[in-house]
Formats: C-alpha cells, sequence, structure tokens
C-alpha cells in the first residue's frame, strides 16, 4: 500500500473529478484514480450516470496497455467503496480483481444492500484494502445521496430531490397573465428533458397542473418519448383539488408500465411523509418543476438536495416569480448554497448548486390552497 500522503493526494484528485458527474440523478457521483508506485496519476475515471460504466471500469479503460502487465503495482483510489452486485453494469470489485492491481483505498462504505460487500471481494482475492480515506469530505459531496439510502439522517429515508424552475434575469416564472411558454430557448428545454430522463418521478403541484395541463414525461425535440415508457418518469401531483378527467396527464405512458391508473397524487400536508411514501414505492428521485408554492415548500422544509435553475436573458416584470416564501426573515438567515456551477445552454444559463442540510424553516407542509 502506498504512503497515507499519496493515497490521500489521489483521493483528493478522485473526489474532484467525481464532481463532473451528474448529481441529480439516483446514482452517486465517485471518481477513481489508479496510481504507481510513487503515486503518480496512471489513469483517472468517473460516473456520468446512470447506465455509465462506473467511476472503476471508466478508469480502467483509460488504462495504457503498458500497465496491464503491470496492474499489480497499481492503488485503486476510489470515493467510494467498489461495488459488488450486477446492475446495469458489472462489479467493480471484480473488475479491479481481474485487472490484478495490487491495492485499493476507498473514502465511505457502500451503504447498498445488494452493492456492498465490494471490500471483502478484493481481500478475498488476495488485494491490500484500506477504507476511510478523507471519509468526511466524502460524506460532505455524497450527503444527498446518502440520505437516498437510509444513512447520514434520521428516518424516514426519502429520494433525493432536485428543485427545477425557470425564470428571466428579474426572476419572474411568468407574465402577469399566467402564460409562460416558454421563458428559455430550446438548449436548455431539451437540457430539461435529459433530465427529466434520469428521475424516477415528476412532481409538480395541482396549480401547475391546472395552469399548463402539462404532460411530466421526458421527450426528444421532434415531441416523442425520450426513453421509453418503462423509463419515463412516475407523474407525482401535490395537492388537494382534483386532477381534471381530461388533463394530459392522466394519458402519461409510465402509468400503465408501472400498473398505475392515475398519476400519484398527495395532499401536500406533510412533505417528509409524502416523499417517504414515494420512497416506499421504490421511487429513488424526484424531480419537482413546481410551481413556486410547492418548490418554495419543499425548499423551506429541508427537503431538497439540489436545486436547478435556468435563467433566460429577459425582463417580464410582475408578482410571478420563480420561487416562493421560504420563511426568511433577515439577511442573517440567508440559505446559502454549495457546489454551484453555471453553464451555458443557448442563450440561457443554467445554475445548479447543492442545498446544504439546515434544519427546516416550516413544519414540512404547505397550503393546498396554493398549489
Amino acid at each position: 500500500m502506498l504512503e497515507q500522503s499519496l493515497i490521500e493526494d489521489g483521493m483528493r484528485r478522485g473526489l474532484a473529478i467525481a464532481l463532473r458527474g451528474r448529481a441529480d440523478t439516483p446514482n452517486p457521483q465517485v471518481g477513481c484514480v489508479l496510481l504507481d508506485r510513487d503515486g503518480r496519476i496512471v489513469a483517472e475515471g468517473w460516473h456520468r450516470g446512470a447506465g455509465t460504466p462506473h467511476a472503476e471500469v471508466d478508469a480502467i479503460a483509460q488504462l495504457p496497455d503498458a500497465w496491464r502487465q503491470r496492474a499489480h503495482e497499481l492503488t485503486a483510489v476510489v470515493t467510494l467503496e467498489p461495488c459488488n452486485h450486477t446492475g446495469r453494469t458489472g462489479p467493480c470489485a471484480v473488475a479491479l480483481v481481474e485487472l490484478g492491481v495490487g491495492a485499493v483505498a476507498f473514502a465511505l462504505s457502500d451503504p447498498g444492500q445488494a452493492s456492498a460487500g465490494g471490500a471483502a471481494t478484493l481481500r478475498a482475492a488476495g488485494i491490500e484494502v484500506l477504507g476511510g480515506v478523507l471519509a468526511p469530505e466524502a460524506r460532505k459531496m455524497l450527503g444527498p445521496w446518502l440520505r437516498t439510502q437510509g444513512r447520514d439522517a434520521a428516518p424516514p429515508r426519502r429520494p433525493r430531490v432536485t428543485v427545477k424552475w425557470a425564470q428571466t434575469l428579474d426572476g419572474r416564472a411568468a407574465a402577469n397573465d399566467g402564460t409562460s411558454q416558454w421563458i428559455t430557448g430550446a438548449d436548455a428545454r431539451a437540457d430539461v428533458h435529459r433530465r427529466r430522463a434520469a428521475a424516477d418521478a415528476i412532481l409538480v403541484g395541482t396549480g401547475t397542473l391546472l395552469a399548463d395541463d402539462p404532460t411530466l414525461t421526458a421527450r426528444d425535440s421532434a415531441g416523442g418519448l425520450l426513453v421509453p415508457a418503462s423509463e419515463q418518469p412516475i407523474p407525482v401531483v401535490l395537492g388537494r383539488r382534483e386532477i381534471p378527467v381530461d388533463a394530459r396527464v392522466r394519458a402519461h405512458p409510465a402509468l400503465a408500465a408501472h400498473g398505475l391508473t392515475e398519476p400519484l397524487q398527495f395532499t401536500g400536508s406533510d412533505l417528509a411523509a409524502d416523499l417517504a411514501a414515494l420512497a416506499e414505492r421504490g421511487i429513488r428521485s424526484v424531480f419537482v418543476e413546481g410551481g413556486p408554492a410547492v418548490s418554495s415548500a419543499i425548499i423551506a422544509a429541508g427537503l431538497a438536495d439540489d436545486v436547478l435553475v435556468y435563467v433566460a436573458p429577459a425582463l417580464l416584470g410582475g408578482s410571478r416569480l420563480g420561487i416562493g416564501d421560504l420563511g426568511i426573515a433577515s439577511i442573517s438567515a440567508i440559505l446559502r448554497l454549495t457546489d454551484a456551477r453555471v453553464q451555458t445552454l443557448g442563450d440561457d444559463l443554467l445554475v445548479t448548486a447543492s442545498v446544504p442540510t439546515l434544519s427546516p424553516h416550516t413544519s414540512g407542509g404547505f397550503a393546498p390552497e396554493g398549489s
């Protein structure tokens, strides 16, 4: 095993490249570096989202051929214990065994019931294993994902929650007459649909449902389904008002694929319980698309993990803001987001950020009349 300082340097690199992966999917952000005997990086990889190669497999794919016969000299440094199960991809622990690395160091143990146990598999193959390297740093990065696994948070477990809205430069999400299509351009809308496709469920309030009659599907530029019906996000509605019989969401393709006859609906009287109920159904990630009452209630209740704000270089004025009251009365209580990143999508900007784990500003419900 390498010196601790060299392993920690490698882990810092692994944590940095892990952030290149998407933070708004059910899968964790993971980075992996392969170090030689002097602690130099020979190859590195990271996980890009569900269905793509895991970080270890990505790093192995980047390994120069000359090193494959000398793999016993390598130390794999991974931000999360190599998985030990076969899902859409194979077990990473086995991939490292087959490569023949000499040692593996990781930050956090895998909390999954099916995926845990990679360290034992590695040790059984005679590979030296070290866990807990820079664990606090890794736990900070993976906090939202760990909460979906029922770790690092009080029960009940809940899905990962991403709150998204689109707004003008002056913070408006709609004109005074209620129209909002379209504030952002085609590139931003395409990005939204890609993110919808990666989520297990899309959640809106009845206000948005009644005003916009959305389909809540993930679609391509031609209007067709971006992913098959069985992989479409399940529609979830928050609020007491009834879903109209002719609402387009009632024809959502995911309903039949998941054995549902209508969208899932909750009253919103206890948001934490609603999210826990979704987790019990196997829903691991929820993409919240508003409106502002729902979005602000979820954030204020301390139930949001990430926010995505699409900002158009335009002005509307008026009173229809993209986000509602968060229950913050003073600048001293400002909710400062972390890990903020900005990217350009056509003429628009996308701001992504993580919501720190704080005590909720509200009791966890919201007024259904405003939904």
